[in-house]
């Protein structure tokens, strides 16, 4: 029943709308109209003016007509990583890519698409349906910030599916806990000509620590990185500051503690052993550390009627599907956090963040049909 011709238009439609994080509003105008034709109650909140951005989350609620039926969730998010401004999507046969300039978007528009296409052939075959709420956040990619702002008791639904994952045939239930860092590490400024002893390098200081850190995959569950450096004034200054930006992910909030702290006690170690003095005076090498909490873990038991329920969705289309762990955070992580139960379900999107990003449409006709299918198992009371 997937209109295949009208998803693919849908998704390229919406893939030639700059929508970069906080810069969401032409995608979100665009979804509004598309929710109210299908007979939806459309809000939009104010997490756009929590965080910045020139529009909120949209929540359309879609009604249904099986009273008895659980409450749906059905959630994507509007934004693109740069360069995703001026997108050129090239069609391929099959094989929906960008021309290399910039991302192709299809994290996550192909799951925005998904949804709109899923909720017109439910709507146009009068096909079985509880109430779905569809919620398009924005600012997923800038730190899952707009699922954060989002008021969850306007919802219905208390459980449903993220659709934000790549390879079909996919349903994570398990992803990690996120720490992001900065640190600032003081040194002291000098001529580095005249009198570089006079000086402590801060960028010195932050080479050594990060020399002493694990960094990359730590185990299989937990991963660190230090991503941004930002320091120096003039290639004949010693440089009294550096600030360093990084993150640790793990499925285990004990190893995420433990790696926070490595990276933090590497740093500080390393400036201890920088100090100078001067007139008597002694100057010592120094770390501030801002350490917050980017989003919480998420894990959906296998036995979650979620969970069932996608399983159930995929014997009947005869697809074989694995629940996995993922080393990315995405809107789940904080909606499992508010409350309620939820999975990741994959899309066909591939190499994300990348201008090699690419998209099988296949992959994304099969993803609307298991969607669909979870509709209306759900609406016939098809856990199992």
């Amino acid at each position: 029943m997937i209109n295949k011709d009208r998803l693919k238009n849908l998704l390229i439609e919406l893939i030639k709308i700059d929508s970069l994080s906080r810069k969401e509003r032409d995608v979100a105008i665009r979804l509004k109209a598309e929710m109210e034709v299908l007979g939806a109650s459309v809000a939009i909140d104010d997490a756009g003016e929590k965080v910045g951005g020139n529009v909120g989350n949209l929540i359309a609620h879609f009604p249904g007509n099986r009273p008895d039926a659980q409450p749906l969730l059905l959630s994507a998010h509007m934004d693109t990583v740069v360069p995703g401004e001026g997108v050129t999507p090239i069609l391929d046969g099959d094989i929906l890519r960008s021309d290399g300039r910039t991302v192709l978007g299809g994290d996550d528009k192909s799951g925005v698409a998904i949804i709109c296409e899923v909720l017109r052939v439910v709507r146009e075959n009068k096909l079985p349906c509880g109430d779905i709420d569809a919620v398009f956040t924005i600012c997923e990619e800038a730190g899952l910030v707009g699922a954060k702002c989002l008021d969850v008791s306007q919802l219905k639904a208390r459980t449903g599916l993220v659709l934000d994952s790549d390879s079909v045939g996919f349903l994570f239930t398990k992803a990690p806990a996120a720490n992001r860092m900065e640190f600032r590490v003081r040194g002291l400024e000098a001529h580095a000509g005249v009198c570089p002893e006079n000086g402590i390098s801060a960028i010195q200081v932050a080479a050594e620590g990060i020399a002493q850190m694990k960094l990359g995959r730590i185990d299989d569950e937990t991963t660190a990185n230090i991503g941004l450096i930002e320091g120096g004034m003039a290639v004949n200054i010693v440089p009294n500051s550096v600030v360093l930006r990084g993150e640790a992910r793990s499925h285990s909030v004990e190893k995420l503690v433990r790696q926070t702290e490595h990276m933090r006690l590497c740093l500080e170690q390393a400036a201890a052993r920088h100090a100078v003095e001067i007139d008597g005076k002694r100057f010592q090498a120094a770390v501030e550390a801002k350490i917050e909490r980017d989003y919480d873990r998420m894990a959906v038991p296998d036995g979650a009627p979620i969970v069932r329920l996608v399983q159930a969705a995929a014997r009947n289309l005869d697809v074989e599907l694995k629940t996995l762990a993922t080393g990315g955070g995405c809107d789940a992580n904080v909606l499992n956090q508010k409350g309620l139960e939820v999975a990741n379900l994959s899309t066909g999107m591939r190499d994300i963040h990348t201008v090699k990003e690419w998209l099988n449409l296949q992959d994304l006709y099969l993803s609307a049909r298991m969607v669909l299918e979870v509709v209306t198992l759900n609406a016939a009371g098809g856990r199992e």
